[in-house]
């Protein structure tokens, strides 16, 4: 399993943090690896939501499936990866003083045979890590501005 922590400190108070961070087809606009969000059920927020989101990584481009297993406002978003590649991920935002958000990123994933299995997971893990930074420097800077 390639597990993978990412973790940034944003200059914004928790409540404008979430108001962004909720509106899953807003993560495109910061997740350079996401190109296109679908819900696949009515509700588009909450524990239970589902969507397709299509993924490119190098050359490699797939659809991760996920649903929305844990949220709570201004704390938690948790997601399980249904598609080719499983596994579960989860945002965690912790208020920090000058009305400071710290932003942690966990996923941990498991790949099929075709994508290496075992072997391309600690291949993926740096590349995915450098990749989840990017994307956190994207979404502070969008956040910040």
């Amino acid at each position: 399993m390639a597990e993978v922590t990412v973790i940034t400190e944003i200059e914004r108070p928790l409540p404008d943090v979430w108001a962004y961070l909720r509106d899953i087809s807003s993560h495109v606009e910061w997740m350079a690896d996401a190109t296109e969000i679908r819900f696949i059920t009515e509700q588009t927020e909450g524990t239970g939501t589902a969507f397709e989101c299509d993924t490119k990584v190098g050359p490699i481009r797939l659809t991760d499936v996920m649903t929305i297993t844990s949220w709570e406002d201004e704390k938690e978003m948790g997601v399980r990866h249904e598609g080719i590649v499983t596994g579960t991920g989860e945002f965690q935002l912790t208020p920090l003083p000058d009305d400071r958000t710290r932003f942690s990123w966990r996923e941990d994933l498991s790949f099929p045979i075709w994508l290496g299995g075992p072997v391309g997971e600690v291949v993926a893990k740096p590349i995915l890590t450098a990749i989840w930074k990017r994307n956190l420097k994207r979404l502070k800077a969008h956040l910040e501005s």
